[in-house]
């Protein structure tokens, strides 16, 4: 017997029939084709790690404080290397009584570099000593501070290591930030490559233009990269690939070589590929710029909080005495007066002593609070200024000074570079206003804290 058929239900005249039959319950509704997925969130440690990437490549930091370290090292050099000008042979040419075989025993056990042991001659020696001078006044001028401070480099490190038993603290702080230096972008502001930079900018430029053919940057380059092929070839002392460097397996002509591939790959990049070729390279400069900037911080820090410790485990720290012995050192007394004024004052003497351990302990915890750090950063510097007076120490404590300057405040070094730019248009401009100094990069942006950071 067959099943009848079924029945369809009847319709209501005027009603509307369903667009799509009834679905089975079973069957799971399908969501509609205009719902877009949920875009992806991004975890806090992400968003950190994105936050400290764009900070560490988007810009080159402290621009102002790198010029101040650029221009305060290489004046302590010059100013140093003029005033023993008529003492040089002793110091570290021909007639020091460290001779020259000396040194170089002594450079092969430390693998030290220097460029004098390369010739016996006493022409060679004064010409490292007067290209040291240049090195010194162009990298202070600020003229190609990438080349400059490269050869400023060798100067110091050279001489120094001639005669590693001449100097003081300043000149190994010298020594290591003569180093630093050449990873930093420190001619951005207030050098003669800012000025060219501007006036290039202002021009009409293009591929042929002015700032790409860079004339005496070609011939500079290529000269150095000339009179470094003949050392190499010459087998001159210190030039190994791999051994003897400044870091472990990286000897110094991996360095050098490597530094004078890296000046002329940026100029033709710049030149023939300003796209994204320029933009990767100008990221690593900024990267390199910004990790050497927190190294010569964490080096400064290092400086004061060693010296502060090592204060407190002496005796002569502790009783509050330690600064009444170095005013009455011969040695130490370029004004006796002066000195036995101060030394015979025994609270004045246990203020100092004891104030010089707190400021130099306390220094490295007051970097986070910017009121409290600027007050300790001119109680440091009114230290050195003493220091240069009464012990007669001036290089020391220029070299100390200059170094203590990579905490100053960016709103102070912007006034002040206004207030200079105001007294150089009143002197040197015929008529009209002063203007205010152009081609120096912004110190403020939205992500800069208001400029409330370490160094400013």
């Amino acid at each position: 017997m067959t099943s009848p058929t079924p029945q369809q239900p009847q319709q209501t005249p005027g009603a509307q029939q369903p667009a799509h039959p009834t679905e089975p319950a079973d069957v799971p509704q399908q969501a509609p084709a205009s719902q877009a997925p949920e875009p992806y969130q991004e975890t806090r440690i992400e968003r950190a790690i994105g936050r400290g990437f764009r900070y560490a490549t988007g810009r080159a930091l402290a621009p102002y404080q790198t010029a101040v370290i650029r221009i305060g090292f290489s004046a302590t050099w010059l100013l140093f290397l003029l005033r023993e000008w008529p003492h040089r042979a002793v110091l570290y040419g021909p007639d020091s009584p460290w001779s020259l075989d000396m040194a170089r025993r002594l450079l092969d056990g430390n693998h030290a570099f220097s460029v004098l042991p390369w010739s016996d001659s006493h022409g060679w020696f004064e010409c490292v000593y007067l290209l040291a001078i240049v090195a010194a006044a162009l990298l202070m001028l600020g003229w190609r501070t990438r080349t400059m401070s490269v050869l400023f480099m060798v100067g110091v490190i050279s001489l120094q290591n001639r005669s590693i038993f001449i100097g003081d603290g300043g000149d190994n702080v010298i020594h290591l930030m003569s180093m630093y230096l050449v990873l930093t972008r420190c001619g951005q502001v207030w050098s003669l490559d800012a000025r060219r930079a501007k006036r290039a900018a202002a021009a009409v430029d293009g591929p042929e233009g002015p700032a790409s053919r860079d004339l005496p940057g070609v011939i500079l380059w290529a000269l150095l990269g000339l009179a470094l092929a003949v050392a190499q070839l010459g087998g001159n002392y210190g030039l190994s690939w791999f051994d003897g460097g400044p870091f472990p397996h990286l000897g110094w002509s991996l360095v050098l070589w490597g530094l004078w591939v890296t000046h002329g790959l940026w100029w033709a990049v710049q030149r023939y590929a300003p796209g994204e070729p320029r933009v990767v390279l100008d990221t690593l400069a900024k990267l390199a710029h910004n990790g050497a900037l927190l190294v010569i911080m964490v080096e400064v820090c290092l400086i004061y909080a060693t010296a502060g410790w090592y204060k407190i485990q002496g005796s002569r720290w502790q009783d509050g005495t330690a600064v009444y012995f170095p005013m009455h050192l011969d040695y130490f007394s370029p004004w006796p007066a002066l000195s036995e004024l101060l030394g015979s004052n025994g609270v004045m003497i246990m203020l100092i002593t004891y104030g010089t351990v707190m400021v130099q302990v306390a220094f490295p915890f007051t970097l986070f609070n910017r009121r409290l750090k600027n007050v300790l950063l001119v109680v440091m510097i009114c230290e050195h200024l003493s220091i240069s007076i009464l012990l007669g120490l001036p290089f020391f404590s220029l070299a100390m000074i200059t170094a203590d300057a990579v905490f100053l405040p960016t709103n102070f070094l912007t006034w002040l570079s206004a207030r200079f730019s105001g007294l150089r248009e009143r002197l040197f401009s015929r008529g009209g206003p002063a203007q205010p100094a152009g081609g120096e990069p912004d110190t403020r942006t939205e992500h800069s804290g208001g400029g409330h950071t370490l160094v400013g």
